[in-house]
């Protein structure tokens, strides 16, 4: 493997970072301020129009659905810098189960989320299990239509999209593979009613929202379902494994800005009239950070280096996806044993930037699904190559 960067690689890499630097980090300070933690309408939009010019925002999408189709290390040196500020900006990102929308639902659904006018909610977990073997959810075929019922979980920040990617079961006697099928449903569709588990509660910055999501014989038409009946698992098989890649350089990202952060505490902070930086305890935790997320970094490069050549990176992405994880929350551990607990007073950067990190692990599958993915190679007779 060749770990040097090309210099197509370094020019995006220094055009992501200059767009860190004078777009999104001098808003920091205005998001910590603001009453409901979110950014003004108008800044927002600012930054979406920064993102297209420089091509930001296409990054992510592949060719034949109107992307740039970059390799995937170009993303993960792009994510790698975006990371590392608490803007929560979404750059064009789509999940890949939006690429098997048909003719009607690329105009209706994934058109309007690449270009931003539509957000949308992915339920897929249910309350009390993150085990997809568990799925009670039921969707049947009543006069043309389907009609879903069941209880959903879902995770996000503030309120639920303009449409929810649903699982539901719709032949309960065949496997998860053949017996799932994926909706498409529209937030404001008869019978879907949303329940936030931290409703009444105040708060002034955006936090990743439990809301649970109730299909009372909620009717949805035919032409709703994504990709083929039954086979909702096969969607985004393609894109999911470097997908987890990806997140991991995220990881990495938001790694080095509190090492950046523990570092010029490090200098910066006195005790009895000394620096402590030249404390012990100060620097293992310095040098266990940085060895930690290079590390990760190393993980997350091999892994893009083999997806990029199309290898088969199930079991690397899993791994890495953990490692990341894991990586980070250690990072968060350290970053409080430096400052000796002060991280969680409200207002401060650091705070949002450690709870994000907290709360982060709980957007998507969690990561005993990706252990169970390296255990079965385990088991199997796992070969490193």
């Amino acid at each position: 493997m060749d770990f040097e960067i090309s210099e197509e690689l370094k020019l995006i890499r220094e055009t992501t970072m200059d767009f860190v630097k004078r777009g999104l980090l001098p808003l920091e300070r205005d998001l910590l301020d603001s009453e409901n933690g979110i950014l003004p309408k108008e800044a927002m939009e600012e930054l979406k129009k920064k993102a297209k010019e420089i091509g930001l925002s296409e990054l992510r999408i592949p060719k034949e659905f109107g992307g740039l189709g970059t390799s995937i290390l170009d993303l993960c040196l792009v994510e790698e810098e975006l990371s590392k500020t608490i803007i929560p900006f979404n750059f064009g990102d789509v999940t890949p189960i939006l690429f098997h929308c048909n003719e009607e639902q690329k105009k209706r659904y994934l058109d309007p989320t690449v270009e931003g006018t539509k957000q949308y909610s992915i339920a897929l977990l249910e309350p009390g299990t993150f085990h997809l073997k568990s799925l009670k959810t039921m969707a049947s075929k009543e006069n043309g239509y389907y009609v879903i019922e069941g209880q959903k979980l879902v995770m996000q920040y503030f309120d639920l999209g303009d449409f929810v990617i649903t699982f539901a079961v719709t032949d309960p006697e065949k496997s998860l593979r053949e017996g799932v099928t994926c909706f498409l449903v529209d937030r404001d569709t008869a019978g879907l009613i949303t329940n936030s588990a931290r409703k009444g509660m105040q708060r002034k910055a955006p936090l990743i929202e439990p809301i649970i999501l109730r299909f009372n014989r909620c009717k949805v038409p035919v032409n709703s379902i994504l990709g083929e009946i039954g086979h909702a698992f096969s969607l985004g098989v393609k894109w999911l494994p470097w997908r987890r890649i990806v997140r991991a350089a995220r990881c990495v990202g938001v790694g080095k800005r509190l090492l950046e952060i523990c570092s010029e505490y490090a200098k910066t902070w006195e005790t009895f009239g000394r620096s402590i930086s030249g404390q012990t305890r100060v620097q293992r935790i310095l040098t266990d950070l940085a060895t930690d997320i290079q590390a990760t970094r190393l993980m997350v490069y091999h892994a893009a280096f083999m997806a990029d050549k199309g290898e088969d990176i199930r079991r690397e992405a899993a791994m890495v996806k953990v490692f990341a994880t894991e990586m980070l929350n250690r990072a968060v551990d350290k970053t409080v044993q430096m400052h000796g607990g002060p991280v969680y007073t409200k207002g401060l950067f650091i705070e949002r930037l450690c709870r994000n990190t907290v709360e982060a692990k709980f957007i998507e599958e969690t990561i005993e699904l990706q252990r169970s993915i390296i255990a079965r190679d385990i088991l199997r007779g796992i070969r490193f190559n």
